[in-house]
C-alpha cells in the first residue's frame, strides 16, 4: 500500500496538518518539528499526492503546451525557454505534438482542460475562429506564442513579422539588389507567411523596385522546397541577385541550390534567412538570418501565463519582441 500522509503524521508524532504545513513549504513551523516530518517523509519514502493536493487548492501547477511540432529547432527552441520559466516558477509542463492539423489541435485543447491543467501555452499555428471559441469558453488563462489572433483577443508574445522581413529585404536593397526573389511561407499561414511576404513587398516598393511575380515563389518551411524554388528561380532567362527566405530551413536549401548550379554564395547570389535557428552556423557559407528570439518568446510567454495564473497585474497582453539581423558570410558587406 502507499505511504499515506496518515502513516508520516504518525511516524513523526504530529498532526496531519503539521505534514501538509512542511510538505507544501509553509514557514509557520517549528524547526525541530520540521526537521522529525522531513526525516520520517525519508524513513517511509512518502511522495506527496499531487491529484490530492490539487483538489484541495484547487491548483494541479501544471501548464498545458500545444506545439506544431516537437521535431522542430525553431519550436524545441521555444519549448526550452518555457521549461526554463515553468521549472523557476515551480509548473510542470505537459508538452503535446499538433502536427500542425486543427482538429487535433481542438482535441488537445479539450483534453488538457479535462486535466484541470492551471493553464494553457498555445505555439506558432494559425489561429482561426475555432481555436478562439475553444480558448475564449473557458476560465483557464492561455497565452500565444510565436503566433497572435488577427483581432488580439488572447495574449500573445511574437515579433512584428512584418517588420522583420521589411528589414531583411531593405538590406539586400542597400548591397545594390534590384532582383531580389524571395522564398514566401504559405499564405494560410498569416504571420509567417502572410505578414513576411507582406514586408517584402513593402520594401521593395519603398526602393522604387517593381514587384515580378517570377521572383516570388511559395514553400512549406523544409529544406526540399528551398532547393526546388530555387532551382526554379536559376532556371529563369533573368534570374535573381539575392534571395530572402521566410525559414532558414529554405534559405539553407536555397544555399545548397546555388551552390550545385557551379554559382557562388554571396559572389553570385546573397542570400538571407529567417529565424536564426543553430543551423545557420553549421552551413557554409554561414547563414545571414533574422534573429527571432525562439527562447525569449517561450520563456516571456511562461511567465505572461504565470502572471494571469496568479492574478498578477499585466500591463500590456499582447508583447512584441525585438528582432534583428545576424550578418553572416552568405551576403556582402554592405556597400558604402
Amino acid at each position: 500500500m502507499p505511504v499515506t500522509i496518515y502513516d508520516v503524521a504518525r511516524e513523526a508524532g504530529v498532526s496531519m496538518a503539521t505534514v501538509s504545513r512542511v510538505v507544501n513549504g509553509n514557514p509557520n513551523v517549528k524547526p525541530l518539528t520540521r526537521k522529525k516530518v522531513l526525516a520520517a517523509i525519508e524513513r517511509l519514502g512518502y511522495r506527496p499526492n499531487a491529484v490530492a493536493r490539487g483538489l484541495a487548492s484547487k491548483k494541479t501547477t501544471t501548464v498545458g503546451v500545444i506545439i506544431p511540432d516537437i521535431s522542430s529547432l525553431f519550436f524545441s527552441e521555444l519549448a526550452r525557454g518555457i521549461e526554463d520559466i515553468a521549472t523557476m516558477y515551480k509548473y510542470n509542463i505537459i508538452l503535446c505534438n499538433s502536427d500542425q492539423r486543427m482538429e487535433k489541435e481542438l482535441q488537445l485543447i479539450n483534453t488538457l482542460l479535462e486535466k484541470q491543467v492551471d493553464g494553457l501555452l498555445f505555439l506558432g499555428a494559425e489561429i482561426k475562429e475555432d481555436h478562439l471559441q475553444a480558448l475564449t469558453s473557458t476560465s483557464v488563462p492561455t497565452v500565444l506564442a510565436a503566433t497572435r489572433d488577427a483581432d488580439n483577443v488572447l495574449p500573445s508574445v511574437s515579433i512584428d513579422h512584418f517588420q522583420a522581413a521589411y528589414d531583411a529585404t531593405e538590406a539586400l536593397v542597400a548591397r545594390g539588389h534590384k532582383r531580389i526573389a524571395m522564398i514566401a511561407g504559405p499564405a494560410n499561414d498569416p504571420l509567417a507567411g502572410l505578414m513576411r511576404y507582406e514586408g517584402y513587398k513593402k520594401a521593395l516598393k519603398d526602393a522604387g523596385i517593381e514587384l515580378d511575380e517570377e521572383l516570388i515563389a511559395t514553400g512549406n518551411y523544409f529544406y526540399e522546397s528551398g532547393l526546388s524554388t530555387t532551382k526554379g528561380f536559376l532556371a529563369l532567362k533573368n534570374p535573381p541577385t539575392a534571395i530572402f527566405a521566410a525559414n532558414d530551413e529554405m534559405a539553407i536549401g536555397a544555399i545548397h541550390a546555388i551552390q550545385d548550379s557551379g554559382l557562388n554564395v554571396p559572389g553570385d547570389i546573397e542570400v538571407i534567412g529567417h529565424d536564426n535557428i543553430r543551423l545557420v552556423e553549421m552551413v557554409r557559407p554561414r547563414l545571414t538570418s533574422v534573429v527571432q528570439p525562439m527562447y525569449d518568446i517561450g520563456a516571456v510567454a511562461m511567465r505572461l501565463l504565470t502572471k494571469y495564473m496568479n492574478n498578477e497585474n499585466v500591463e500590456e497582453h499582447v508583447v512584441l519582441l525585438p528582432h534583428r539581423i545576424e550578418y553572416r558570410e552568405s551576403t556582402k558587406p554592405e556597400q558604402a
